[in-house]
């Protein structure tokens, strides 16, 4: 494992303990000796774990969309910045970079660039952790959503196992070094989807 992406809002949210926590984790990532693969931002949370990163000595590697560029919020400190033309080529160059996933809490494009990860996982299109690192319960009600999901077979238990989630980092860390993918079949009904054919 040498680079985590970590997925987080480009806003720095409402709480102070969201900033203290983005910058824990920016902080831990360097000292483990593990690469920050992120969207390239120099604003919110994104930029906050970034300068963590590079202050604690790490290294950082940011993917962003041309047009954010032109928006003027591309961090232009960080170890490299590649410059893609859109949201698609972003998403599938940071997998691509990155070893594993991990979301502080952000809002519409954190939450679309884990659960495209946990879908490529789903379809084994990809084998690479996903982690939720909570902060003050702000997931708690999405971790309420998946597993209802379970509950009403759309998603099976043990890939929703295979997602961690909580606010431990060093609980994190272990479980991202020691990871191995759920095997389970995104299809729970197999016979019925054969009939289907």
């Amino acid at each position: 494992m040498k680079a985590i992406c970590v997925y987080c809002g480009s806003n720095a949210g409402n709480k102070p303990i969201y900033a203290e926590r983005a910058m824990a984790l920016g902080t831990r990532l360097a000292r483990e000796n593990l690469a920050l693969v992120y969207g390239g931002g120099n604003v919110g949370l994104m930029g906050i774990v970034a300068d963590a990163v590079l202050a604690a000595g790490g290294e950082v590697t940011g993917v962003i969309p041309r047009q954010l560029v032109e928006w003027e919020v591309a961090h232009r400190g960080v170890t490299r910045l590649e410059i893609v033309a859109n949201m698609h080529e972003r998403k599938a160059r940071m997998f691509d970079l990155s070893d594993g996933f991990v979301a502080l809490p952000g809002g519409f494009g954190t939450l679309d660039e884990m659960f495209e990860m946990l879908t490529w996982r789903q379809l084994g299109l990809g084998d690479k952790p996903c982690a939720f690192l909570d902060v003050d319960g702000f997931y708690e009600p999405l971790v309420a959503m998946m597993d209802r999901m379970v509950a009403e077979r759309f998603v099976h238990a043990e890939q929703r196992a295979d997602l961690w989630h909580g606010d431990d980092m060093d609980a994190l860390f272990s479980w991202l070094r020691a990871y191995e993918p759920a095997q389970a079949s995104k299809w729970m009904d197999e016979k019925r989807r054969r009939e289907l054919r």
